[in-house]
């Protein structure tokens, strides 16, 4: 029981933060109303174990004194709490979502399939209510998830791609609300199953071209590579008809080729064994999709994972040091400009 109070008054926590500043007095009542019902709870438990201890002989102590409180009106109480403080606070955001949080420049295609949820207020709710009930946990840590958050409060409902299915793939999805976000997944095992646990999920399966220890002779070799080199590969021609560069993704499905994408997220394929995929490709693709971006705007791309070696060496070598403009925990944030009409395509490396 403790475990749920205390879980339940972080999730409270968390969605104060993610709504800072659109709060007024009846979203702050509530979240206090939950805030006081929770507090009640962990004080009678807290109260038992200061005085009993926690060992195995006081054990049975400590249960009597905490059904004192009336523990299933306290829980169902908090519960009711919760998903009212939810409730208002979604409410809120969508009742002022047309306000701020539009994307700067509308893509080129913004068709929505069948595969992504019209329901705005649904994906939220349904991506609360998941987090809230799950113990599983993103991949990601929180000050790294803020920092797109940050990025997708701004520009959202946008195009937003992800390389990789997993644990947070319903969060991102979820803050994107209105938007389209699309991810790839190379592993078809773990593809299945993210999608049939989340079957609204957009996704694709697709298929690397690379390795891990191909990564040093990628990373010189590409120079010599006219195919590779900036200007010739820039856009989407640069990647869709151009199998003569190892580093950029053929293959595709075709919605990836033709929407215009103004957040990239870097979080798989796997890296971290000699025959894995690696993300040399995804790096490199996100630059010339940034570069060659059709409309006007620049493209925020984040790449995780840069404690390792090759995701740190490929970021700075495409996305560029003088592009980037954050940075947290293993995540880094570059925003990537078009490419200027009179730019020189005569030069070997995008930095």
């Amino acid at each position: 029981m403790a475990i749920f109070s205390r879980v339940s008054l972080y999730s409270i926590n968390v969605i104060t933060q993610a709504f800072v500043g659109h709060l007024g007095d009846l979203e702050l009542a509530s979240i206090s109303f939950a805030g006081h019902l929770g507090d009640i709870k962990l004080a009678s438990i807290s109260i038992a174990e200061r005085k009993f201890g926690d060992r195995s002989t006081n054990r049975k102590r400590v249960r009597e004194m905490t059904r004192a409180v009336p523990q299933r009106a306290l829980v169902l109480a908090t519960a009711a709490a919760i998903l009212v403080a939810g409730a208002i606070l979604l409410s809120n955001f969508l009742r002022n979502a047309d306000r701020g949080l539009v994307c700067s420049f509308p893509p080129v295609f913004s068709h929505i399939s069948s595969g992504s949820s019209g329901d705005v207020k649904g994906e939220l709710a349904e991506a609360l209510l998941y987090y809230v009930t799950t113990p599983q946990i993103p991949q990601q840590s929180r000050a790294e998830i803020r920092l797109t958050f940050d990025v997708l409060r701004r520009r959202s409902p946008c195009n937003f791609l992800v390389f990789g299915l997993g644990r947070d793939s319903q969060m991102w999805a979820a803050l994107n609300a209105g938007g389209t976000t699309v991810f790839l997944e190379d592993d078809k095992e773990w593809y299945e199953l993210v999608l049939k646990d989340n079957p609204f999920l957009r996704a694709h399966y697709v298929k690397y071209r690379t390795r891990v220890d191909e990564a040093g002779k990628l990373l010189t070799g590409y120079r010599a590579e006219p195919e590779c080199r900036p200007g010739q590969a820039d856009g989407i021609a640069g990647l869709q008809h151009n199998g003569g560069c190892p580093l950029a993704l053929v293959g595709l499905p075709q919605e990836i080729y033709e929407r215009e994408w103004d957040v990239v997220m870097i979080d798989a394929p796997k890296g971290y064994f000699p025959s894995a995929p690696g993300r040399m490709a995804a790096i490199y693709s996100a630059a010339v999709m940034g570069r060659g971006r059709r409309g006007e705007g620049e493209t925020d791309v984040f790449l995780h994972n840069v404690d390792r070696k090759v995701e740190k060496a490929f970021g700075l070598e495409f996305l560029c040091q003088k592009n980037r403009v954050g940075a947290t925990g293993r995540l880094w944030h570059f925003r990537i400009p078009k490419a200027r009409p009179n730019e020189t395509t005569s030069g070997t490396t995008f930095c």
